[in-house]
């Protein structure tokens, strides 16, 4: 059976309304498919712009089993390449961040300057010219001060997407923000059960009950995981309290259109919990107010990039949120908190309030995850059905489907 007639296979086997089958969560060859089809050319946020705040600030960004260089270049500019070098192929950087003046290859010296031009190469023929061995650029956007990086995509679903989001963007000021805090929990399991489990909040009530505190409970069931994601008389309920809500935002002249763009892309704005301002412990404020918010409205904005980067935005501070394919079986999770750019730490904000929510939820999403992929490696994993507060999960699933069916075919 060649791969393409197996894949067929389980896609045919596959049953409607259910988890996928164990090969789609930890099959090489299906994650080498995953990539071919959707990964390497989808853009994946890498961080904010404020983490290379000088020429010469770089850091690795690992997507896919490759190692980019990120950094600021002489000319303020920001820059993407391989961390590969052009001689015999070693890396480059060896630390994760830090400061250079240029960038030196340590086996053999070639250098390169900060827009990734060869600069030096010890000894070569004279006919070598340095100008065709320069690092090999990776495909960069910023949008509103957040980092994009694709191995593959051009610049065309990218800027489409762009115009829907930069009127949050704006508003929320994330351009001119600044990072309070970066949480890394490389995650031992499949892109999709991370995504999977960041989709649906039929776990929420079990698993993060600090997560639950600040929510209120009809809002957990109707809109835990998008509004409209749960059962149908809790999502009658809740979509009155979101009109009301809505009435008073528009008011207040704040944004909130809502939008699903496909392919995982969408925004949506939604009210925290009844006297909440801020999507804190207490609800009570844990900055100083970010962009045009001249008054809190109680009120989150939630952007799906596309499935694997999101942004949570309240009123004075923002989680970019993002699930980094690296293999089959593991999963870069990164939680990176922004607060206006003016903010000044122990005065403005306090890092520990404005992450509290965020950090301790991924943190048991990490555990949670992991023992998902645990069982799904069993020889007695059966793919089970979804729940009715899993809709988004099977909208995610017959996406992801439909795309290996075209590269089947």
């Amino acid at each position: 059976m060649t791969l393409n007639s197996a894949l067929q296979q389980l896609i045919d086997d596959h049953a409607a309304g259910h988890a996928l089958a164990q090969a789609f969560y930890a099959d090489p060859g299906v994650f080498s498919l995953d990539r071919e089809t959707i990964l390497d050319e989808s853009w994946h946020l890498a961080g904010h712009v404020s983490r290379l705040p000088r020429p010469g600030d770089y850091f690795l960004f690992n997507l896919l089993g490759e190692e980019i260089i990120i950094n600021r270049g002489s000319d303020d500019g920001l820059y993407a390449h391989y961390n590969v070098c052009r001689h015999r192929g070693s890396r480059v950087c060896l630390e994760r961040e830090g400061r250079k003046s240029s960038f030196v290859c340590p086996y053999h010296a070639w250098t390169y300057n900060l827009d990734g031009s060869l600069r030096a190469a010890r000894l070569m023929d004279a006919g070598f010219n340095p100008q065709e061995y320069g690092l090999q650029p990776c495909r960069l956007r910023v949008l509103n001060g957040l980092m994009f990086v694709s191995l593959a995509a051009d610049s065309e679903e990218f800027d489409e997407n762009a115009g829907h989001f930069r009127k949050y963007l704006d508003f929320h000021g994330i351009e001119d923000a600044k990072i309070a805090h970066r949480l890394e929990l490389p995650t031992d399991a499949n892109w999709k059960l991370v995504v999977e489990n960041f989709i649906e909040c039929y776990h929420c009530i079990p698993s993060h009950p600090e997560y639950c505190s600040v929510h209120s409970e009809l809002k957990l069931l109707a809109a835990g995981a998008g509004i409209g994601s749960g059962p149908e008389d809790a999502c009658r309920a809740y979509e009155a309290e979101h009109k009301a809500w809505l009435e008073r935002v528009e008011a207040l002249g704040h944004p909130c259109d809502e939008g699903d763009f496909g392919n995982g892309a969408g925004m949506v704005r939604m009210p925290i919990k009844p006297g909440y301002l801020t999507e804190s412990q207490d609800g009570q404020p844990v900055a100083s107010l970010m962009g045009r918010f001249e008054e809190y409205d109680g009120g989150v904005t939630v952007i799906a990039f596309n499935y694997m980067n999101y942004m949570l935005a309240s009123n004075d501070h923002a989680a970019l949120l993002r699930f980094t394919p690296v293999s089959e079986l593991k999963t870069e999770v990164e939680a990176t908190w922004l607060v206006d750019g003016k903010a000044e730490a122990g005065v403005d904000y306090d890092p520990e309030r404005v992450s509290w929510v965020w950090d301790v939820t991924l943190k048991q999403d990490a555990v949670i995850t992991e023992n998902n992929q645990a069982g799904v490696l069993s020889a007695a994993y059966r793919p089970g059905p979804y729940s009715g507060q899993e809709m988004m999960n099977r909208k995610f699933i017959e996406w992801y489907l439909e795309k290996l069916a075209q590269r089947a075919d």
